[in-house]
């Protein structure tokens, strides 16, 4: 059953095929919604003109001028929670191929009818098919090989097709000027996948002294040019099982935050 929400979105879209088609979805995953997801919500405003809060009363607070008005901080707080958690989890895979706990806790993963519901639907299922063994050679032939891996998750390579190039001297830059520094004994360069997702994640969850716009700024310069490219690539690698659902889930979670960064 849906809630009034959806339905007034849905009537001010002119339908079901209408507002899927609007915000760049497929019409199923709109009829399977009975709410709409959070991370659609300011996508489904901007198309109908119908405010967040009466799309989503839960998410967000009213106002007496509604254009205007903003989520309350704890639920904003929420959100960028679950962002963080995002972020943390991809960085936690592509950085190191995930132990036997690891696998298990990803097994336990939930999702509704929205893409990224389904993409951790998939992923779970993904970490209950596997062990930590095949998962580790498989992280092995893809991302190190014998000389180098099938895929290179690097800014640099994916931006001019070398290493060590101008987008990891911009890594550099913002890492200095955001006052973050590296921990831990990885040598990768800053450019690596892992760790710009470790920053995003740090950067949601108010680990860092940056606002809203530092979190848009260091995403689109250092994520948003190749980052769902090189998870598309990883989704439909040959050589990846458990790593094409960590390629599914990570695409649909960039193309929702280059969309969420662009509305807002």
């Amino acid at each position: 059953m849906r809630d009034a929400g959806l339905e007034q979105a849905l009537k001010a879209a002119g339908g079901v095929a209408s507002l899927a088609r609007g915000i760049g979805i497929a019409q199923p995953s709109v009829s399977a919604w009975s709410r709409i997801p959070a991370e659609r919500v300011l996508a489904v405003e901007t198309l109908t003109r119908v405010h967040r809060y009466i799309l989503r009363p839960d998410l967000y607070g009213p106002s007496e001028n509604q254009v205007t008005s903003k989520p309350e901080k704890s639920e904003a707080d929420e959100i960028d929670q679950l962002r963080a958690a995002e972020y943390g989890l991809l960085s936690l895979l592509l950085g190191k191929a995930p132990d036997a706990d690891t696998l298990a806790r990803i097994a336990m993963l939930k999702g509704d009818a929205s893409d990224l519901g389904i993409a951790h639907i998939e992923l779970a299922a993904a970490a209950a098919a596997t062990d930590h063994h095949a998962v580790s050679k498989e992280f092995f032939g893809l991302f190190i090989g014998l000389g180098r891996g099938e895929l290179l998750p690097y800014a640099s390579y994916y931006l001019t097709g070398f290493l060590h190039e101008r987008p990891l001297a911009r890594v550099r830059e913002d890492l200095d000027r955001l006052g973050i520094e590296r921990a831990g004994p990885s040598r990768e360069p800053e450019d690596h996948i892992a760790i710009l997702l470790e920053v995003m994640s740090g950067l949601a969850r108010g680990d860092f002294e940056a606002d809203f716009a530092e979190q848009a700024r260091f995403f689109a310069r250092h994520l948003e040019p190749w980052a769902a490219r090189m998870f598309a690539d990883l989704e439909m690698s040959q050589a990846a099982r458990f790593y094409h659902a960590v390629g599914r889930v990570g695409r649909v979670f960039m193309e929702l935050e280059s969309e969420a960064f662009t509305l807002s």
